[in-house]
């Protein structure tokens, strides 16, 4: 069996699409998965929790970090109109979907989904949305979120779930020792929906 994994920027795997339908914030999205790419042909278990414990940003500059096939991303485009969504991921697989995706919905004038190093170095956003790939190491984890946090505007947040079982609580005090007051918005069926306030600039 392959040891590939979603967070590989180039996955071996052959390129298969699959259909996924989830209904988020009360619209339906008809979107397309593929093989090599998180969650593939489904909505995962975390993600439906933060759709079901959360309330859908009223607009604003978002970042849906480590996008998948960009269902997180493309929810907000569609239940927030004023929303302008910047997607992000390593894996180019997942960069091609969502864009796919966006395109069937009709949202490309306001999403678009690009790897890490297509971000310009001083783009700042209202609110970071993700379901952070926790499985790439503790060590992985604290870098991504340390290169990405800061880039909350003032007053800005971040809404990620994480899996208790995975750390949810570890990461929301190591987020708090880093200046990013974090709390526990919700917590349903082993999943912890954190919210993160961005850091607070010093004099």
């Amino acid at each position: 069996m392959s040891e590939d994994h979603y967070f590989t920027a180039d996955p071996a795997a052959p390129f298969q699409r699959t259909a996924v339908r989830a209904e988020v914030w009360g619209h339906d999205l008809d979107l397309t998965s593929g093989s090599g790419v998180f969650a593939n042909g489904r909505l995962d278990i975390g993600t439906s929790v933060l759709f079901r414990e959360t309330e859908p940003p009223a607009g604003g500059r978002i970042l849906d970090l480590g996008c998948g096939y960009g269902v997180i991303g493309l929810a907000i485009c569609v239940a927030a109109l004023s929303a302008r969504v910047t997607a992000v991921d390593v894996n180019q697989r997942a960069v091609l979907l969502a864009n796919e995706n966006a395109a069937a919905l009709g949202v490309t004038d306001r999403y678009v989904a690009v790897t890490p190093e297509q971000v310009p170095a001083d783009e700042q956003y209202d609110e970071i949305w993700s379901n952070p790939p926790i499985r790439i190491g503790k060590a992985a984890l604290h870098e991504l979120l340390l290169t990405w946090l800061p880039r909350l505007a003032p007053g800005g947040r971040a809404v990620m779930v994480v899996g208790k079982n995975l750390g949810a609580d570890s990461l929301q005090r190591w987020l708090g020792e880093q200046g990013y007051p974090t709390e526990r918005h919700a917590s349903a069926k082993g999943f912890r929906v954190l919210e993160t306030r961005a850091a607070t600039p010093t004099e």
